[in-house]
């Protein structure tokens, strides 16, 4: 487990159980906790320990033990699926993540699964390519969206699997885990935003209840709250994209297509991106008419020139740019 950080609709968990099922074998969930991810700071490792608190209790309920091992993710599946009959691991695009699950397969003697859980329309099924726009992949992922917007259900597991006698890096306090982590110091945590599929569930029925309606209006407001709030949990995995849009689904009709076409479509065709496009943290990976525009813009005169600190400390002439953060988007 390490995109996909939660216990609840989360098809790689599933996967497992019913492996473990099958093979009559005991399941073992493994978190890696690495402080070497690029820009690791204390706001993102709070906000995640704070969820896998609450996934490890889940899971435990669910009759699954977790183990967090602190390292990087691909050695520490290494060495912990060394006895394993098979490993499950969730979804990931990014250049690291794929680093991680490439690297660990080629350790293992056993086979590594790698299984769709961070998206509602698994990106090789919705398009073997880069797609140049949502208006290229809408259509190709609402050929497929009934085949995946769908429930998915909690699989009992039926073998036994007791907490093995194995180290697991200690979270229960989130302040002494924190401080046994060489992070960036400097971002701090963001005041009421709390981590954990708890939060992410409340977060959920408040905005489907009060905001979902008017959802395709306000959402371009910076004045109003009327976004859903989800980003954060979305990106730690603590809550399903499938679960919020079905969520959505059942809550007033008009909001919904707004809000789908943001958490799906275009959601979705980020993930698309970075999944075929190599290049998709440099200036080479801007399609290019965009460099072309970039560069032949690059010389104009500009009302404002901030530096990066200036920005960051919201040194700028612009209020909204300035106002204090209270909450993600």
């Amino acid at each position: 487990m390490q995109a996909a950080q939660r216990a609840g609709t989360n098809h790689a968990l599933e996967y497992a159980v019913g492996l473990s099922n099958e093979l009559g074998r005991p399941l073992v969930v493994l978190f890696a906790l690495t402080d070497r991810y690029p820009e690791a700071n204390e706001r993102h490792y709070a906000f995640m320990l704070e969820g896998l608190k609450e996934t490890r209790k889940r899971l435990r309920e669910r009759g699954v033990p977790m183990i967090v091992r602190r390292g990087e993710p691909d050695e520490a599946v290494a060495a912990f699926g060394r006895d394993a009959a098979i490993v499950v691991v969730d979804d990931g695009y990014v250049r690291t993540e794929r680093r991680w699950r490439a690297s660990a397969a080629a350790s293992l003697e056993c086979p590594l699964v790698e299984v769709a859980t961070n998206v509602v329309v698994p990106v090789e099924a919705a398009s073997p390519k880069e797609e140049y726009a949502a208006a290229t992949l809408r259509p190709k992922i609402y050929r497929r969206l009934d085949e995946f917007l769908r429930p998915l259900k909690a699989t009992p597991l039926r073998v036994r699997s007791p907490e093995p006698g194995l180290e697991s890096f200690d979270i229960d306090d989130t302040e002494a885990a924190l401080a046994r982590l060489d992070l960036d110091r400097t971002v701090g945590r963001v005041a009421g935003h709390r981590g954990g599929a708890s939060e992410a569930e409340k977060r959920l029925r408040a905005f489907v209840g009060r905001k979902l309606a008017a959802y395709a209006e306000d959402r371009n407001d910076p004045s109003l709250d009327g976004l859903s709030g989800l980003s954060p949990y979305l990106h730690f995995g603590q809550i399903s994209p499938l679960a919020v849009a079905l969520a959505v689904k059942k809550g007033p009709a008009y909001g919904q297509a707004a809000y789908l076409e943001e958490l799906i479509v275009r959601r979705e065709l980020s993930f698309n991106f970075v999944r075929y496009n190599r290049a998709y943290d440099s200036f080479d990976g801007l399609p290019e008419w965009c460099r072309t525009t970039l560069l032949e813009r690059a010389k104009d005169r500009r009302p404002y020139i901030y530096s990066r600190s200036e920005l960051e400390r919201a040194e700028t002439h612009d209020p909204y740019w300035n106002a204090p953060s209270g909450r993600w988007s």
